[in-house]
């Protein structure tokens, strides 16, 4: 049974943390760990005896370090969820923004789950302050006896899962982290897509990349990075560009992020690895890089090459 986490955010890998993990069985390692670690979902469905756990984002490792300390149980969240939501409820959803305020001046970590489970499609984005700045769902009743039960039973299956290991959470950015990674690390990296939207906390450069791909080929360790190959409109060409040294495999996945369905359109996951699996192959081998890759990556249900 797959794990979520109580905790939402764009670009999420839910659905893709099982091929994460199939991935990952190619190696022996000692030590899980991500340098952006996100909501965790990866991590907590692999369930790895030892993780090294990090993000630029303090709220992130602040509510997790709180699951795993007892500070947050599934019964302490139930009681509050079920009081703010009322407050919402009565507010006609006015209470959002009163949260959103505290949370903005004290991190609280349960206010930190609220508005990640009622702010608008689930979006986890920050202004250049640092600031929570997401708008409201437009769901007063959002708070209903069966979302709270899930959101319960979340928490109680991260936290079995955080505490059953040893789990070691760190403010971080991820350079600091690589820097005191061992070849018996498996690194695996969630990067904000190059190319593509990444206001998530920090912005995302191509400078940084370059510096990721420096600091894990210097580490010497095992190492999966998730990124984007093509969509229907280009094909990230810095896969070629940065990465022609690794190898790859690609899936096809649907994210739910944009307001109107329209925009809500497929994208072609890829892994990018430095070991070798029974599905990769080395990126080098494509044959001529994007311009032949643009007429290769067919959308199975037309049948058509998608547009670059």
């Amino acid at each position: 049974m797959t794990i979520v986490p109580p905790i939402k955010s764009q670009g999420i890998k839910t659905k893709l943390a099982e091929w994460i993990h199939q991935t990952s069985t190619h190696q022996d390692y000692d030590r899980w760990v991500e340098p952006f670690m996100g909501t965790g979902v990866v991590a907590f469905n692999i369930q790895p005896k030892r993780a090294l756990l990090c993000d630029s984002n303090p709220h992130l490792i602040r509510f997790y370090k709180s699951l795993q300390d007892g500070e947050i149980t599934a019964d302490i969240a139930r009681k509050f969820l079920i009081e703010e939501g009322n407050k919402l409820l009565d507010t006609e959803g006015a209470h959002y923004y009163t949260v959103r305020e505290r949370f903005n001046t004290d991190g609280n970590p349960l206010d930190f789950m609220f508005l990640s489970r009622s702010c608008f499609n689930g979006m986890m984005r920050f202004n250049k302050k640092g600031g929570f700045n997401v708008p409201f769902c437009r769901k007063p009743n959002r708070f209903a006896q069966a979302l709270v039960t899930k959101i319960c039973n979340q928490i109680s299956a991260v936290s079995h899962v955080i505490n059953q290991g040893d789990f070691e959470f760190r403010h971080q950015e991820f350079r600091d982290t690589l820097y005191e990674v061992e070849p018996s690390d498996l690194v695996y990296c969630d990067p904000p897509y190059l190319g593509r939207h990444v206001d998530y906390f920090d912005s995302w450069s191509e400078e940084e990349e370059r510096d990721l791909h420096t600091l894990v080929t210097k580490s010497g360790s095992p190492f999966i990075m998730s990124t984007w190959l093509q969509n229907k409109y280009r094909v990230n060409d810095y896969v070629f560009s940065l990465w022609g040294d690794f190898s790859i495999q690609t899936k096809k996945h649907f994210y739910h992020v944009g307001a109107k369905e329209s925009n809500r359109n497929a994208v072609y996951e890829a892994l990018l690895v430095n070991f070798e699996t029974d599905t990769s192959t080395p990126i080098k081998d494509l044959d001529l890089g994007v311009d032949a890759l643009a007429g290769s990556v067919v959308d199975r249900e037309t049948q058509l090459p998608l547009a670059v």
